[in-house]
């Protein structure tokens, strides 16, 4: 028996992994965070597969669950929403499923700051602007931050910031990032992105806030910042394909290579 962790990406049914679909359509069990994950997503469980809503239910309700279906020798898909690796609460889930000696095995998701950055028809990485990505949220009412992990110190990278559940948060994102990236910053808020009421807001770091509110957003946001989202601004292109710098795979362009037949 093998419970699954299964990253169902952002909400788009067709951006679950083949691999993921096969699974869900494999287990006889099936749980899944309703709150952020479509029920059309499992609608790939088999018939008679026990498909529970996992939103009103506590760590000690999951596992559970788990260890009755482990003790019929049934598969469980344990889906969540994004990716598994970010802030899928599976951590504690494992510790208890080592504890038990259950086996379980991560399958990866399309988290949302890419399907976002896909949705939106950008790269989040531009030549000599924004080469690092980083991943990060506020605490609001959530786990505390680790002591260093702070918006501000993220801020001092002038990387693209891709910040988790901090939609409710806005004033201190503006206060904070102002003196680093200006007022006049590029920021896109996300919201359901995936869904079929996904919406994208776009703005600067000085009038985003405003923004968000007349459109009475307050969960389920992710907000992106960063002088890589200027869909007007000039940069230089990349040297992947720059004929002047040749790697293992093109050589420098004007350059006879002669095929020796003799070695």
């Amino acid at each position: 028996m093998t419970v699954y962790f299964i990253g169902a990406g952002p909400g788009d049914p067709e951006l679950l992994t083949l691999k993921a679909q096969r699974i869900i359509g494999e287990c006889p069990v099936c749980l899944y965070a309703g709150s952020l994950v479509p029920p059309q997503v499992v609608s790939c469980a088999p018939d008679d597969a026990k498909v529970m809503d996992t939103a009103a239910m506590t760590l000690d309700d999951t596992h559970a669950e788990i260890k009755a279906a482990h003790a019929r020798g049934e598969d469980v898909a344990r889906v969540h929403s994004g990716d598994p690796s970010l802030y899928g609460a599976i951590a504690e889930q494992i510790r208890r499923l080592n504890a038990d000696g259950i086996d379980y095995q991560v399958i990866p998701g399309v988290p949302a700051y890419a399907a976002a950055a896909a949705a939106l028809g950008q790269e989040l990485t531009i030549p000599e602007i924004a080469q690092s990505i980083v991943l990060t949220r506020m605490s609001m009412q959530s786990t505390s931050m680790p002591e260093g992990e702070t918006l501000e110190n993220f801020a001092k990278t002038g990387a693209t910031l891709a910040i988790h559940l901090a939609v409710r948060n806005m004033r201190e994102i503006e206060r904070v990032l102002t003196p680093y990236y200006g007022e006049d910053c590029p920021v896109v808020v996300a919201y359901r992105v995936g869904w079929p009421d996904e919406m994208f807001i776009r703005g600067t770091i000085k009038d985003i806030r405003k923004k968000v509110r007349a459109e009475k957003i307050t969960r389920t946001a992710l907000i992106l910042v960063g002088p890589a989202l200027d869909r007007g601004r000039d940069f230089k292109d990349s040297a992947l394909y720059d004929p002047e710098k040749p790697h293992v795979l093109r050589p420098v362009v004007g350059v006879n290579l002669v095929e020796d037949h003799n070695t």
